[in-house]
């Protein structure tokens, strides 16, 4: 019998990215395997403008790579630097023969704002000095992000060379290498970069190369300078607190930007690699999070999204007078497999403009300038009529979303994806969806937004007022789903205006914002508490005890940093330090296991089942909001709350005795410590009032 040839079809896959390795300074990322090569998983290369514009950059010394031995991020200067990062490898087939490694490379590569940069130092001990041949190969596709997303390529790109320089480019991208003292040369589709070099003896050579890009349809652009919130200094009993808040503050560095044509007005890029760019909802809630450290962040967001504010109703890109953007691109975003198709300026969500709002209460109330906050009270106005106007479309007073044009998002807050809203059973919920945490960033968008109009001369805020109390009875009145268990809020209100049954995390967005009574507070944060949300590394999104639970799921039963944050915001926030404490400590536990660069996500796996948590493999590392939940955990421990006129301090116990430098109220340095006790001393040119 004659075998019959059986052929492999192969889908492509989303890259997966937990054993990668990732430097950035937006809007350029590096991408490369653990010893520093490009070009062996999907992944790989080094972006700019969402473009990839070099896919391959494999080094070989004497014809050999070497033996990778350490991965070194930053610098020695400041090791919490996310542009630059060194990788130590032994050069054994070029030593002798002594026990001792006695020649290595040490290849470090640096990114900035329009390309990148790379140099090799190979170092010797021997008596001897060795020459040898270090060669570098790229390849090059131009592929853009969507395209790698979906686990492909791009065509080979073609090589200019010109002496020791090369280029390449497209229609829109444009790129250069110089490598000094190499011989440069256009190969097999890719390019070698060729030194032959002599290492002296017990000394080193360096050798290295430079790349340019631009690119003429960017939205985006890195920003200049440095950052401008504080850089706090923190010390606990619990050293993992001071670790996680450093990695972060030096990732969110990496992640600050502006828009191409307001380069004055920086925001937080929401996450790499796939979403190195401005969204409102993550650019938000980030600014949010940093408010201890100034209010410089959350003015610039604030600004630019008040910018491209909804001025007419545009179907396609979901635009509406008032309403807050969704994400901006350089080109329309195409999801192949997926039937999504997103303009480049896009506004489909339903969550950013009440949030905005938010943000400029609270940065108001922690010291933003009173001239910049007035200039946006035109764009606050518009904020709130959208919510009665066009957020509220069938008039109940909650607001709800649909996707009208059939290949946008199908989902609109947070949980965006196509299976993140669905009942106990598992079976998705229909739209229009009202989901219950949109309810309560609308009720304290109203709120305070009415404390915004009073401060400002402006008529209208009591008419806010009542449309919030409208809000807050009408949630009461449809959200809540009895139980054996306990009363709980539904995750959301169906087409039919049915609660949807599923226990989820987000209960925990709903503290804090004055949408619940004390005792439905107390409901609230004992669900929270509970073994089936409290994974012991975070909060998971849905409630194991759901049919659609999956620790895996991205919006089903996963735990995302942002959210337990928020969550512990609340929870102290409500008095319930108890809870708040059992997530935080989930969280530091988490943090140490990532090495303090806490991912978009992780698994829900409990922690008694694994000793440490398991990567949820395609999360955007580093990630604007994981990122900035540092600062807001910090704040939450510390009991951070702007009061009048002072700055109201309510500590927690979670990380034993606290001394923090480096915060920031009414542009005024903070420090604060407080001891095992929870008793607070100040050295600081605010007022403090301890609670």
């Amino acid at each position: 019998m004659t075998a019959v040839p059986v052929t492999t079809v192969v889908t492509p896959v989303q890259p997966l990215l937990d054993r990668e390795v990732v430097i950035i300074r937006a809007p350029t990322q590096a991408w490369s395997a653990l010893d520093g090569q490009i070009g062996g998983a999907a992944i790989h290369g080094i972006y700019h403008s969402d473009v990839r514009i070099l896919s391959r950059s494999t080094l070989t010394i004497g014809g050999r790579e070497g033996e990778h031995i350490a991965t070194a991020p930053g610098s020695a200067h400041s090791p919490g630097r996310a542009d630059t990062i060194a990788f130590v490898a032994l050069l054994r087939h070029l030593d002798d023969t002594d026990a001792d490694p006695r020649v290595r490379a040490v290849r470090r590569r640096t990114v900035h704002a329009t390309g990148a940069s790379e140099s090799v130092v190979i170092e010797s001990a021997l008596g001897a000095e060795v020459t040898t041949t270090v060669v570098v190969r790229l390849e090059a596709d131009f592929a853009g992000m969507a395209l790698v997303k979906a686990g492909l390529a791009g065509e080979p790109v073609a090589f200019a060379v010109t002496g020791s320089t090369a280029s390449w480019s497209n229609d829109t991208v444009t790129s250069s290498l110089e490598a000094p003292g190499a011989r440069v040369t256009a190969v097999d589709g890719g390019l070698e970069l060729s030194w032959e070099v002599v290492v002296p003896a017990r000394g080193e050579t360096r050798i290295g190369w430079t790349l340019q890009a631009s690119d003429s349809r960017a939205v985006v652009v890195g920003a200049s300078g440095a950052a401008a919130w504080s850089a706090p200094v923190v010390t606990s009993g619990d050293s993992r607190l001071g670790r996680w808040v450093a990695k972060a503050l030096g990732d969110l560095d990496g992640l600050r930007m502006t828009t191409a044509v307001d380069t004055t007005s920086e925001f937080l890029a929401a996450g790499s690699p796939w979403f190195f760019t401005l969204f409102g909802r993550d650019s938000l809630w980030a600014a949010r999070f940093m408010l201890p450290l100034g209010t410089e962040l959350a003015a610039g967001t604030l600004k630019v999204l008040a910018g491209l504010q909804g001025r007419e109703c545009v179907d396609a890109t979901a635009e509406q007078p008032g309403k807050i953007m969704h994400e901006l691109r350089r080109g329309t975003l195409e999801i192949p497999g997926e039937n999504i198709s997103l303009p480049p300026l896009y506004y489909g969500t339903v969550d950013a403009t009440p949030l905005w709002v938010c943000l400029l209460h609270d940065a108001w109330r922690w010291g933003m300038p009173e001239e910049e906050v007035r200039a946006l009270v035109p764009a606050l106005v518009a904020a709130l009529e959208w919510m009665r106007d066009y957020g509220d479309a069938d008039g109940d007073g909650l607001l709800e979303y649909v996707d009208a044009t059939g290949h946008g998002l199908s989902n609109q807050g947070w949980k965006d994806s196509g299976d993140s809203v669905q009942w106990r059973d598992g079976s998705l919920a229909t739209g229009p969806i009202a989901l219950c945490e949109v309810q309560a960033y609308a009720y304290e968008a109203a709120s305070h937004g009415a404390d915004l109009l009073d401060h400002f001369g402006v008529a209208g805020a009591g008419e806010w007022r009542e449309w919030a109390a409208t809000v807050k009875a009408r949630f009461s009145e449809t959200f809540w789903i009895e139980s054996t268990d306990g009363a709980y809020p539904a995750i959301a209100l169906d087409a039919d205006k049915r609660p949807v049954d599923t226990v989820t995390s987000n209960l925990g967005h709903l503290l804090g914002t004055g949408l619940l009574t004390p005792a439905q507070a107390a409901l609230v944060a004992r669900r929270l508490s509970s073994p089936e949300l409290d994974s012991g590394y975070g909060l998971r999104t849905m409630s194991t005890d759901s049919a659609g639970y999956w620790p895996l799921s991205y919006h089903g039963g996963s735990v995302w940093t942002h959210d337990t944050a928020i969550a512990i915001a609340g929870l102290a926030a409500e008095g319930f330090p108890g809870e708040a404490t059992s997530l935080a400590r989930g969280l530091l536990a988490a943090a140490e296991a990532f090495d303090y660069r806490m991912p978009e996500l992780h698994s829900g796996d409990a922690a008694e089942a694994t000793s440490v948590p398991v990567p949820y493999p395609a999360a955007c590392r580093p990630q604007a909001w994981s990122a900035a939940a540092a600062i807001s955990v910090l704040g939450s421990i510390l009991g951070l709350r702007p009061g009048d006129g002072a700055l109201v301090v309510s500590p927690m116990t979670a990380v034993g005795a606290l001394s923090v430098t480096g915060l920031r109220f009414g542009g005024a340095d903070v420090a604060l410590t407080v001891n095992a006790d929870g008793e607070v001393t100040s050295a600081s040119g605010a007022a403090i009032e301890v609670s």
